[in-house]
């Protein structure tokens, strides 16, 4: 191989590389999936990024409710299993009404933050933990209770304090302040 050609892969393979999401060792460095028909800019906070997702819009009118938009634009890094409106849809009719007003902020508040880990949990560090600990782990909530994740159809599956279930649909969606994983139902704590 000539110097030349060498040099134009050196240079290639540099180019494509510095576009490349951040992101864990254990994780390939993919482009983050499109959400809700948007894009996931990896630079962008939870918020930002949910804010353009046609499929979060229950999600974020919920978390503007509860006054948490502040919080999910913090720092970090934090991970969000983020229920689609369609898992919002299966809750029993009136209850995301009645948590959505004033006097039922502390229980919304409480839902929400049963739905957020600290850290970045990675699709392949949440598989490496269930591997780890038998077919199951244990994940402890911003809210302070658990949620048991575990494998079902080589899919991650969350149990909640109740028994309910959300699978994670689209995992690992980068943000500058942690991680989203796309769920398909609402967790009660």
């Amino acid at each position: 191989m000539s110097f030349a050609l060498l040099t134009r892969l050196a240079v290639a393979i540099a180019v494509a590389l510095a576009g490349a999401p951040l992101a864990h060792a254990e994780d390939p460095p993919v482009p983050n999936p499109m959400v809700g028909g948007a894009p996931m800019f990896p630079y962008r906070t939870i918020v930002q990024n949910a804010l353009n997702s046609k499929d979060h819009t229950t999600l974020v009118a919920a978390v503007k409710a509860a006054g948490l938009v502040e919080t999910l634009q913090g720092a970090g890094p934090l991970t969000v299993f983020a229920p689609t409106n369609e898992a919002f849809d299966k809750l029993p009719v009136g209850v995301l009404e009645a948590l959505s007003k004033p006097e039922n902020k502390a229980a919304l508040v409480k839902i929400l933050t049963y739905h957020v880990v600290p850290g970045k949990q990675t699709v392949a560090r949440i598989r490496s933990a269930i591997k780890a600990g038998g077919g199951v782990a244990t994940l402890t909530t911003v809210q302070g209770e658990t949620l048991t994740a575990s494998l079902y159809d080589d899919k991650i599956v969350l149990t909640d304090s109740k028994g309910g279930t959300a699978t994670i649909t689209i995992g690992n969606v980068i943000q500058s302040n942690g991680l989203i994983h796309v769920v398909d139902a609402v967790l009660v704590p």
